[in-house]
This record gives C-alpha cells, structure tokens and sequence, in this order.
C-alpha cells in the first residue's frame, strides 16, 4: 500500500504569529529565567561595546556621523556624543560586534544581542525609557530572531549568509516595535520593510563589514519600526510569501519548528556567552586543548601531533590555516589550539594581534595541528587528539553548547569580563556603577543614565 503523502505544514500568517506572541509579552509574563538571562546579555554588550569603541572601524562610523551631522538625540557608548538613533543603532551596533566577544545563540545561528540592544538602547534613550519597558523587549527581539532563525534553518547559513545580519533584523525590529508599542500588525508589517533590508554575507568575515552587518541589523531594525509606526506599508507576510525571505534564502523552510512551543517556550536561557576573544566555533576546540595540557602536564616541545575534529560547518566559519592578522587569529581553530597549549590567555582581546599570529613559538605548535570533518558532532562541539613522541595519546572533547545552569556564576564571570574590558574605558568607578545598575535594571527610571556612565571616557569627566 502506498503511503499517504505528508501533510504540507500550515504556515498560514507566520509572520503575524510571531508577531503576536512578541508583541503580547510583558515583564510579569516572561520568565524570571529569561529576564535574568537578558541582564546577563545587556552587561556583556555593554562591555564588549566599550572595548569596541576603541577599534578603527567604529570611528570610521562616527566620523562619517558626526559629518553628516543631525540631531542630538542618542550616546555613542565609550565616546559619549550625542548623535540621531539611527546612528547610535549603526556606531553602537558595529562597535559591539567589532572583536567578535559577544554572545551567540545556536537557533539563529548567529549573535542574538547585538543587533537587538543598539536599537533599543538608542530608542529607550531617546524617550526616556525605563529599565522594565526595555527588558520586555529585549527579551521580545531575542525571541523574534532566534524563531526565524529555526526557520531558515541550517541552509541559510550554509549558503553564505551572515545570520546575525539577516535574522537579526527581524530581532531589532520586534525589540523597537515593542517598545514604540505597536500592535502585532504593525510589527508584522514592520518586519516586511526589514526582511527586505537583511543582509551580510559571511564571505566578509575576517573585514570590519562582519560587525558592520550587525550595525546595519540594529539600524535596518529600528527605521523599520519607525516607518510602520508613520503608516510606511510592506507586506505583512514576509517570512512565508512567495519569493520572500524563507523562499529566497533557506532550502530548508522549517515554519513547524519556528511555532512549536509559542507563547510557553522562551529561547532567551539559551544565549551562550564568550570566555574566549575569538570566533565561537574555535571555544570547544580551546576548551578541550587547554583541559588536555591542565590535566596531562603537556610540554608542546614533546608534541608530535595534534588533530582536531569539527564540524564541517567550522572549516567555512573559522579554519584559516595560516593567519597574518590579529583578526584572521581569531577564525583560525589552528592558531587558537596553538594559543591554549602553550598557555596563552585566549580571553584577552590585546593577545590576538599580527605578533602573536606570527609567534615563532606558537606557529610552531600550529602547524602540529590537523583539521578534520566529523559531521556527527554538535555545532559547538570539538575533540582534540594529541599524539605525544613517545607514542603517548591523549583526547579530550570540548562542548560549548550547554548554557550555564548556575545564573549567578554566570553573572560572576560576566561582571569580571566587563570589568576587564570597560575598565580602561570608563574606568573603575563607573564600571561599578553600571554592574549595579544593570543588576537592578528593573528599577531603572531612566535607561539614558546607563548611557551617560557608558558614554564618558576616563578623563573627560
């Protein structure tokens, strides 16, 4: 007997759902878990984006700014200007995205904050927000993007697609139309006039357009709520119509995943956060390398070998076999291998820089080590094999899937990374004061006064 045919899945009104679902939430509606997940998210931007602040291509984007001039209305977090949102959205979003620490989620798959807070903040900002209204939605933009990412699925990516560019759009629009208070058409219709926007191509990474594309997620994001909110018209349809985002830019259109569990399961707890300043997809490899030298008393002198098992996905992200710049260092699994076994800090930013990558000593460990495919390993998943000279091997398996059950460790651990990276910016007062503030950020009056401690630098108080 013939099997019946699958049913096709009723993707009726996709986009308007998650719409809907990000436009009902309120901060007594959303998980205590999912709330506190996004404080975690909101400190490590801020620190990352202090840090950023201070890269080329950040005052590249402020120049152009400031030349273009414009109504004061939003802080250039580490400058402290005041420049229009929609440059704040672009400046602030770039700069976060400038050195690759930031958070990242395995649904979109892509780093889900940065598009989401730069238009938010310079929105909250802007309208003198407080601290509840802006963590309802955050956490509505992290939810947006990270079901449109189970939509696209893992083609998007595969195909060339940045996807913290393309569906992190969809984030930072859900997050201003939240805020702006739009109902769930408006946001729907919103969501068209940036779906049409989205874009990065992951062929740039490796070049300041990689954080560029986040910028323009942030900005695309905010304008479009702006415009749905003056009555600008898209279609509100945009993830499920014919020759639309899913249509043109998945093989793998999956509207069943992006629906299951709405309105009761929260992806927010799954933002997994970075130890270590370089591309995540190098994090387990680092991890099990630095395991295997702690726990065996490794001297890389007596390595014979060392080979590396990922993911195919990897080899296209981050595996530059011989890297020249500090930049290229941090998508390179060799060269971060080599870091971790020779005890190298890998969480320090200064340490990926064109000395190190050219390091006598660590290229030398580098080219010990082999890159292989292993397919049936998770995304963030690495096993490191270290052949010793005296026919000694040792292994061990990195895994950097799993979110940190313990909030408040996570909370430790972030607090002290914020503190490394804002410190030289802000210095050690108001680094302080912003750890407190955005511990309480529910008693927040006013989100622009978090602004004003990011935006000063030490010595122009």
């Amino acid at each position: 007997m013939a099997q019946a045919a699958a049913q096709p899945i009723d993707d009726t009104d996709l986009t308007l759902k998650l719409a809907e679902n990000s436009m009902s939430f309120s901060l007594d509606t959303i998980p205590m878990e999912a709330v506190e997940v996004a404080r975690h998210c909101f400190l490590d931007w801020l620190g990352v984006t202090l840090a950023g602040s201070r890269e080329p291509l950040t005052q590249i984007l402020l120049d152009e700014a400031l030349a273009e001039g414009g109504n004061p209305q939003a802080t250039v977090v580490g400058d402290g200007h005041k420049v229009t949102i929609k440059q704040a959205a672009l400046i602030n979003g770039s700069a976060g995205h400038a050195l690759d620490y930031d958070d990242v989620h395995l649904l979109m798959p892509g780093h889900p904050t940065v598009p989401v807070v730069p238009a938010l903040l310079a929105l909250a900002e802007y309208q003198n927000r407080d601290g509840k209204d802006f963590l309802t939605a955050m956490v509505a933009g992290i939810e947006a993007e990270c079901r449109v990412g189970t939509i696209m699925n893992q083609s998007h990516y595969g195909a060339g697609w940045h996807a913290t560019g393309t569906v992190g759009t969809f984030g930072a629009t859900a997050a201003a139309a939240k805020l702006l208070g739009l109902d769930a058409e408006a946001c729907a219709n919103a969501m068209g006039i940036g779906g049409t926007q989205a874009a990065g191509l992951r062929s740039m990474f490796g070049t300041m357009c990689k954080p560029f594309h986040a910028g323009k997620a942030a900005v695309n994001g905010l304008s479009s709520a702006l415009l749905s909110q003056r009555g600008f018209e898209s279609r509100k349809d945009v993830l499920e119509c014919e020759q639309g985002f899913a249509d043109t830019q998945t093989e793998n259109y999956d509207p069943a995943a992006a629906l299951e569990g709405l309105g009761e399961k929260f992806h927010t707890p799954d933002v997994l956060f970075k130890y270590h300043a370089a591309c995540y997809g190098t994090h387990a490899t680092i991890e099990a390398a630095s395991a295997l030298k702690r726990d065996n008393n490794i001297d890389p002198d007596n390595v014979a070998s060392i080979d590396v098992h990922v993911r195919s996905d990897n080899l296209r992200i981050c595996n530059i076999l011989n890297p020249e710049t500090g930049l290229e260092g941090k998508f390179s699994l060799r060269f971060t291998a080599a870091m971790a076994m020779l005890g190298e800090n890998t969480a320090v930013i200064a340490n990926y820089n064109e000395q190190k990558v050219q390091d006598p000593e660590i290229t030398a460990v580098r080219d010990k080590i082999s890159v292989h495919v292993n397919d049936d390993m998770g995304l963030a998943e690495a096993d490191v094999v270290i052949s010793m000279k005296d026919g000694t091997v040792h292994s061990a398996r990195g895994d950097v899937e799993t979110p940190d059950a313990d909030l408040d460790r996570q909370w430790s651990r972030l607090s002290a990374k914020f503190t490394d990276m804002a410190t030289p910016v802000i210095g050690a007062v108001k680094v302080r004061n912003v750890i407190e503030a955005v511990r309480n950020l529910e008693a927040c009056d006013d989100i622009g006064d978090i602004a004003a401690l990011c935006g000063t630098p030490v010595g122009n108080d």
